[in-house]
């Protein structure tokens, strides 16, 4: 046996010798059975193209520890990791997959949805791929689609390019269509961001707000507010989620999202590592204490939320493909679990393109665009405004990654939602544009290089 699986077979050894350790020794097999179990019942993919492209190179070592089965009559997948831990995840239908921890109850009636409302947002295209008439776009489709002869791979899956509310250009890769749901990661958290906009809109939430949690009264962390989460400002001590392993048994946000029913609890037991607004740490927990309060102020169930998701943003965004996973106790993962078709997420960043605006009717607050565009105090090193990542950081000649995609040849007017592996969409007002890209790459920082050049190519298009 090579070393590093038997270093990962004796480490998983020690970890379930103690009871204490079970739940982190249990994250490879859960993000295993839960990630097959989304791509095959919610998007529709191969299992094991899927393992093979999405799964086992970020399992590294343990991908060949690793065995799954998927039962198409149950919507079920279970998944042993070195023999020793297993795991089994279950399709809940409009609310997508879910792990069954020792913690989680038994699964329940499905989540029924309503009828869908009709489509405010006019047709972005026709049921065919639409392929470029300019040459220069096909090109770049062309550049955004090569494939490397060795790893790291891109494996990019979806590229949509809207200009001015129409798909100029799309392309696909074998296996994915205009209908099939990928997921968005991170980009997710840009949705969630939506989710409180409309809440804020209907008086229901002020981003100046403290949450409302007994536990924090007495300490530092009463003074954590809506708008500190959704800018990564709230000083818990959570860990950071840049570089985070969705497979390590330690970080704490891979435990919250694929080893504990209640998500939002685990961070809310968190405690204070710096003064609220004050220090800058991108962070799942900080957007998983914003589902919750999304959940509460919309119900309080796991229905409830979906059905205000769906009538408030996606049906009026003709977003008939979104599925946004939820936690044991219905409340969403809104840091990383939503899927949706590439043209889907496009119809999301037009209505940021459209300043929350679809079919003449306001969706999110007056401002809200330029609210979540700006930059946070303290990110000037990558860019992060509220619930996306902003270009809005000063001139091309400063320092910082959002300088850096400037002098790319992305606009300092853009900004976007982005997820690992490079899901992104781009929002850039000033050329009428909204680019999807949606994959599986291990190029660095989610492939960031080819993201710019795709970016600037077609801008340079549209000039």
């Amino acid at each position: 046996m090579p070393p590093r699986l038997l270093s990962a077979l004796l480490l998983t050894l020690a970890l379930t010798a103690c009871d204490g350790a079970r739940r982190a020794a249990s994250v490879p097999a859960h993000f295993t059975s839960h990630q097959i179990c989304s791509a095959v019942f919610v998007g529709g993919l191969d299992a094991a193209t899927f393992f093979d492209q999405g799964v086992a190179p970020q399992m590294r070592p343990g991908g060949a520890l690793t065995r799954y089965q998927v039962d198409y009559d149950t919507g079920t997948v279970t998944v042993r990791f070195a023999g020793l831990v297993k795991s089994k995840a279950v399709y809940e239908g409009p609310a997508g997959c879910r792990v069954l921890t020792a913690e989680d109850p038994p699964p329940g009636p499905r989540i029924a949805l309503p009828p869908p409302a009709p489509a405010l947002l006019p047709p972005i295209a026709g049921p065919d791929v639409v392929a470029p008439a300019d040459p220069t776009l096909t090109a770049a489709l062309d550049r955004a689609f090569a494939e490397p002869d060795k790893a790291p791979h891109r494996w990019t899956k979806a590229v949509v390019i809207l200009h001015d509310g129409k798909v100029v250009a799309e392309r696909y890769a074998p296996g994915v269509g205009v209908d099939t749901p990928l997921i968005g990661w991170s980009m997710t958290k840009s949705v969630t961001n939506a989710l409180i906009g409309i809440l804020v809109r209907q008086g229901k939430l002020t981003v100046d707000q403290r949450l409302d949690v007994p536990a924090w009264d007495h300490d530092a962390r009463r003074d954590i507010t809506v708008d500190g989460l959704l800018r990564m400002t709230s000083g818990l001590d959570f860990g950071q989620s840049l570089t985070a392993d969705w497979t390590s048994m330690a970080d704490p946000t891979t435990q919250m999202v694929y080893a504990r029913a209640d998500m939002a609890a685990m961070v809310e037991a968190a405690p204070a590592k710096a003064p609220p607004g004050q220090v800058w740490t991108y962070s799942n927990g900080n957007t998983l204490l914003l589902s919750r309060l999304i959940k509460q102020r919309t119900g309080g169930s796991g229905s409830e939320v979906l059905a205000f998701a769906h009538r408030e943003l996606f049906d009026p965004l003709g977003m008939e493909h979104a599925t946004l996973e939820l936690d044991a106790t219905g409340t969403p993962i809104g840091s990383s679990h939503m899927w949706a078709t590439a043209r889907d997420w496009a119809r999301f960043g037009q209505l940021f393109l459209d300043d929350g605006v679809v079919g003449g009717r306001r969706l999110l607050p007056e401002g809200w665009v330029d609210y979540s565009a700006r930059l946070t105090p303290g990110s000037e090193d990558f860019g992060y405004g509220a619930g996306f990542w902003t270009n809005r950081a000063g001139s091309a000649n400063n320092g910082g990654a959002a300088a850096r995609r400037v002098r790319a040849g992305m606009p300092a007017d853009s900004f976007m939602a982005r997820g690992n592996q490079g899901q992104s969409i781009i929002i850039i007002p000033s050329a009428r544009l909204v680019i999807v890209r949606l994959g599986m790459s291990y190029q660095p920082e989610g492939d960031i290089l080819a993201l710019e050049r795709l970016v600037a190519d077609t801008v340079a298009a549209f000039k």
